[in-house]
């Protein structure tokens, strides 16, 4: 588990569990819930369709043996159930503004019964744009109901007429795999439901999504050029474990994800002019497009560049396996300085 999310959560119960500090702890726990839905807004504006209905690790009855959609269509409809129909007994945001067919879901449970081929055929159906916004109103709506929360609330229980409620609600299969979690719920107080599923159960199925993305990309990249557009090598890139390079549909780069289209800007520009890189561009030393415009951040980017100009890809590889022998770094700035010049220089001398 992520160690900062870990650490939140367990400070948040502890905080939540004083009626002192209760306060505190529900703000923590709102803060620890933004700080997971970025990774799945991430993941959303930057990923390609296709990825949403993949299936990289195979069958199996981990959190990461699934898809992106149905992570998110199983997170927060299990959420959407659990704070209306169990907890206010009220109306799920499902079944308000026509989410059902924006989503084009074929079915209204917490997906618990599906796996495998069953999975996939399920993901492949739905709007990811509009899940997306699905899952956001039941955030918010969430989010409001944790904030109404007073410390008394925390040992409330539920009853058997709650837990008919949810039966009849047909919102959780009646097939094994789903069956038990109506026993589950009912079986917590408030106080363990915001453990799960308002917190934990958030965490575990975030990091799958992080393990699935990373694994799409992982795959993508292999037998792909990792020397990116604009020079830099993908392999000695701090985010080659989760980014799918810019020569595939998973570019994942700063620039990329910054990017309305979610394309970097060198990269736009080398398809345009037909290029293979920026490195066989006459323009390279005087660039301001995409990560060439941020001067002496990135400039050491720029002298790989112009040492592939020189002495191209397989040079630069053997240079970069070299410094990273001679010295752990994360980012190349921290070898090749903020100059173009002195850049190039320690490329050259460790040729």
């Amino acid at each position: 588990m992520d160690k900062e999310w870990s650490e939140k959560n367990k400070k948040m119960q502890t905080l939540i569990s004083k009626e002192a500090t209760f306060s505190e702890g529900i703000n923590l726990l709102l803060e620890l819930r933004g700080n997971l839905f970025e990774q799945i807004t991430s993941i959303v504006k930057t990923f390609p369709p296709v990825a949403f209905y993949q299936l990289p690790f195979g069958h199996g009855d981990k959190n990461h043996n699934s898809t992106l959609a149905w992570s998110l269509w199983h997170l927060f409809r299990i959420e959407d159930i659990v704070a209306h129909t169990l907890i206010l007994n009220n109306r799920q945001i499902l079944f308000e503004s026509n989410w059902i067919e924006k989503i084009s879901s074929p079915i209204i449970t917490t997906g618990n019964e599906l796996a495998g081929e069953a999975m996939i055929d399920f993901s492949k159906k739905l709007n990811v744009k509009a899940l997306y916004d699905y899952c956001k109103a039941v955030m918010d709506s969430t989010n409001e109901l944790l904030k109404s929360l007073r410390f008394s609330d925390l040992k409330r229980k539920f009853s058997v007429e709650d837990k008919e409620r949810l039966i009849a609600g047909e919102c959780v299969s009646d097939d094994d795999s789903a069956s038990w979690l109506i026993d589950f719920w009912c079986g917590k107080n408030v106080k363990g439901l915001i453990q799960m599923p308002f917190s934990r159960h958030w965490i575990m199925h975030v990091e799958a999504m992080r393990r699935i993305k990373n694994k799409l990309c992982q795959e993508a990249k292999k037998g792909v050029d990792q020397i990116a557009c604009c020079g830099l090598s993908c392999n000695h890139c701090f985010l080659t474990a989760w980014c799918g390079s810019c020569r595939t549909i998973y570019n994942t780069c700063s620039f990329a994800t910054c990017s309305p289209d979610g394309v970097c800007p060198n990269t736009a520009c080398c398809k345009e002019k037909g290029l293979d890189g920026c490195y066989e561009c006459d323009e390279l030393y005087d660039c301001k497009k995409g990560f060439y415009s941020l001067g002496k951040d990135t400039n050491a980017i720029r002298a790989m560049a112009l040492f592939i100009q020189k002495h191209g890809k397989k040079e630069l590889l053997k240079v970069l396996d070299s410094l990273h022998k001679k010295k752990n770094f994360q980012k190349i700035q921290e070898v090749l300085g903020e100059e173009i010049e002195d850049g190039l220089r320690i490329l050259e001398e460790n040729r």
